[in-house]
């Protein structure tokens, strides 16, 4: 097929409702899948090494080193498989169907000791108020594949326009990335200032190690994930919060500010009914973002940057 022949459903709608137990199991295999890439890749500030990425068939770990060779795991959102692929030419394929967490994570670590891949990972999920080991996990045991690729198609759509906003920064950024603790979707700006150490607790079942290397360098992040709304919804938040934050006029209208997460939020539901959705995200970002460095005093001439900057040369 040609590329001008692709066709693919711009801003999906799923309702939070319709779905709400089969996002909770893949929440849980992709807490698997990322602990796996977690325990062999290398270190990375802010821990960009444990996320997966958005790819043309799902979310994918990238390149893991293993030794003097390497493999990745995709969920397959396509064909409704996940995929492990290793430098030596092997492959394995599970199928992505409703199953217990508990068999998704024998079968996977059954496959990667099959493949020669010793693994250990730590058995229980982080960030969920109830932790329960994988190996013990038959609660999540539902899979809908309609849903999960209409929440992948929400994932391009959010990575397209995250992109573009990310390429008019020039300072320190991180990728567009899925973090499995959370199940979200961002991208996150950095001032290149030292911010201060973040409090301890407040996220369940993470240990703050995790929340102090996270939060070291004052941020600014955005992001989407599927909960807080009707559809999910797209965020904004730095840390540290500067005073005034909260009460930043900022774009659309139906932004608001919500104090008991400290976030600006936005309905997924609104951008995707908008006469032009990418615009009212885009304006979304770039205006609490400009909140955020203005009222912090960010070197907005360094950090910022036209994209296109160098086509005139």
């Amino acid at each position: 097929m040609a590329m001008h022949e692709i066709q693919q459903t711009a801003w999906p709608r799923l309702r939070l409702e319709d779905w709400a137990e089969a996002r909770d199991t893949l929440h849980m295999w992709t807490q698997i899948v990322g602990k796996i890439r977690l325990d062999h890749a290398p270190p990375a500030n802010q821990w960009w090494q444990v996320t997966l990425y958005v790819t043309p068939r799902g979310l994918s770990t990238s390149t893991i080193p293993y030794r003097s060779a390497a493999f990745d795991i995709e969920f397959d959102f396509v064909d409704q498989r996940l995929g492990i692929r290793v430098s030596d030419g092997s492959r394995r394929e599970l199928a992505l169907e409703s199953k217990p967490v508990s068999q998704f994570y024998s079968e996977i670590m059954g496959v990667l000791g099959d493949l020669g891949i010793q693994t250990r990972v730590y058995p229980r999920p982080n960030e969920v108020p109830v932790s329960i080991p994988f190996p013990e996990d038959h609660r999540h045991a539902v899979y809908d594949p309609h849903a999960t690729r209409l929440f992948w198609g929400q994932l391009l759509s959010a990575h397209r326009v995250f992109g573009e906003f990310r390429s008019h920064f020039v300072g320190k950024a991180s990728p567009v990335h899925f973090f499995w603790g959370a199940m979200d979707l961002c991208v996150t700006r950095f001032s290149g200032r030292t911010a201060p150490p973040h409090p301890p607790g407040g996220v369940p079942n993470l240990p703050d190690r995790v929340t102090q290397e996270a939060y070291s360098v004052e941020l600014s992040s955005c992001g989407f994930w599927p909960g807080g709304g009707e559809e999910g919804g797209f965020y904004s938040y730095a840390y540290p919060e500067p005073a005034g934050f909260a009460d930043q006029p900022v774009q659309p209208a139906t932004a608001s500010y919500r104090r008991d997460v400290g976030e600006f939020v936005l309905p997924y539901e609104t951008v995707a009914t908008a006469a032009d959705p990418d615009r009212m995200l885009t304006e979304f970002l770039h205006s609490t973002y400009e909140a955020a460095a203005e009222l912090a005093d960010w070197d907005r001439a360094v950090l910022e940057a036209d994209p296109h900057h160098w086509e005139h040369r």
